[in-house]
């Protein structure tokens, strides 16, 4: 409900007395007061407001002309029609929101209340999809390109609010020069599953295939990075012996022709990769691969398949940093759950509130995130 900015006015005769009365009558919608002699008083005839009075798919602007127990009376600005709204057991406080959410006026016995609505409706917040499916590993635990295709066109779906292609369509144009970049690290890579599934869709929305490259490491020297007008990030969270996690957020320290420079205080200020021109704006989805993600690991490059496991997860949103906060709250449940205690990660993974709070590159906070769930829900940990 939208907020009130309240200015409280003298009562009504002390405002007719300053000569505001004309002025007040005219804000109410009312004829200006004629002070000459008045024939007797008939009878008010009230004139309910029809459908072609208001347009109910706009905000509307409505003047509080009475406030019963159970009722707020209303008019609409400019004319003598008027609105009720029906309450049940209606508080001050309560009806101070209710006027809130009409963006109108009211006259109250003691005082003018005027109201105004507040210049900026609360943010929304930002959303990110956790889409599962048990069925999407095989025996060996390898991912099939078939329902990872199928996880994401439910999670592009659920970001754009459209189907199908349609939804894709609303990232990519056919003209655009797409590069996908992924993460090649031997022990857990993206997989070419997820690499193939997103050059699939990219290539059904119309975009040709020589604008289209998969790569990783070789991105400053590949023609097709060189010259993108729009990216794709797709990487698996893993613990990292330097930034707490590898995330979506590191997932750019390549484009960097300094990669290690980035590596101090725990890499905390690797959201400043974003603002690289080979990578500025131009990312048009992010992709979290959490279907074997790992939560805990020993030194520079540490893999243990005991700290792996099956989560069969992708997170997907448009802010890496929220695709990543959800990430790391999942991997840090994860590793309560397997030491029986909180275990920080070590180094933690400072650079994902840092990229809100310092960078604004996107939205760290849980409470300002909207997290879409799609599918598998067993042991989801968050």
């Amino acid at each position: 409900m939208d907020g009130l900015e309240l200015d409280v006015g003298e009562p009504a005769a002390a405002l007719a007395s300053r000569d505001f009365s004309a002025a007040y009558r005219l804000w109410l919608g009312l004829a200006p007061h004629d002070p000459g002699p008045r024939s007797p008083a008939r009878p008010h005839k009230r004139h309910k407001a029809e459908a072609a009075d208001v347009e109910l798919a706009r905000p509307l602007d409505l003047i509080v002309l009475a406030l019963k127990s159970n009722a707020l009376r209303c008019r609409v600005p400019g004319t003598a029609r008027e609105i009720t709204r029906r309450t049940k057991g209606l508080t001050r406080r309560q009806f101070n929101l209710s006027l809130a959410a009409l963006g109108g006026a009211a006259l109250l016995p003691g005082g003018v209340l005027a109201a105004r609505e507040a210049k900026a409706a609360a943010p929304a917040r930002t959303k990110v999809v956790l889409v599962r499916d048990a069925t999407v590993l095989d025996g060996k635990g390898k991912p099939k390109q078939d329902v990872v295709l199928k996880m994401l066109d439910a999670a592009v779906a659920a970001l754009t609010g459209k189907r199908g292609l349609d939804a894709w369509r609303t990232l990519l144009r056919p003209s655009d020069v797409v590069g996908i970049k992924t993460n090649v690290w031997a022990h857990l890579s993206t997989t070419p599953a997820v690499e193939s599934a997103l050059k699939q869709r990219v290539l059904d929305v119309g975009v040709k295939a020589q604008d289209v490259a998969i790569d990783d490491r070789g991105v400053l020297a590949n023609p097709v990075f060189q010259r993108a007008t729009a990216l794709i990030n797709a990487r698996p969270m893993r613990s990292h012996l330097w930034s707490g996690v590898g995330s979506l957020i590191k997932n750019y320290i390549v484009f960097s022709p300094t990669p290690a420079s980035w590596h101090d205080d725990s890499c905390a200020d690797l959201a400043g990769l974003w603002s690289l021109p080979i990578v500025k704006g131009k990312t048009r989805l992010n992709v979290l691969v959490m279907l074997t993600p790992q939560f805990h690991s020993v030194g520079p490059h540490g893999f243990s398949p005991t700290y792996v496991w099956r989560y069969h997860g992708l997170i997907v949103g448009f802010d890496p940093v929220a695709c990543d906060s959800v990430g790391l709250r999942i991997i840090e449940a994860k590793r309560r759950a397997f030491f029986g205690a909180a275990r920080p990660l070590a180094p933690p993974a400072k650079h994902i509130a840092l990229a809100d709070t310092r960078h604004h590159l996107g939205t760290a906070d849980p409470a300002k995130i909207e997290l879409v769930r799609l599918g598998y829900d067993k042991d989801a940990l968050i």
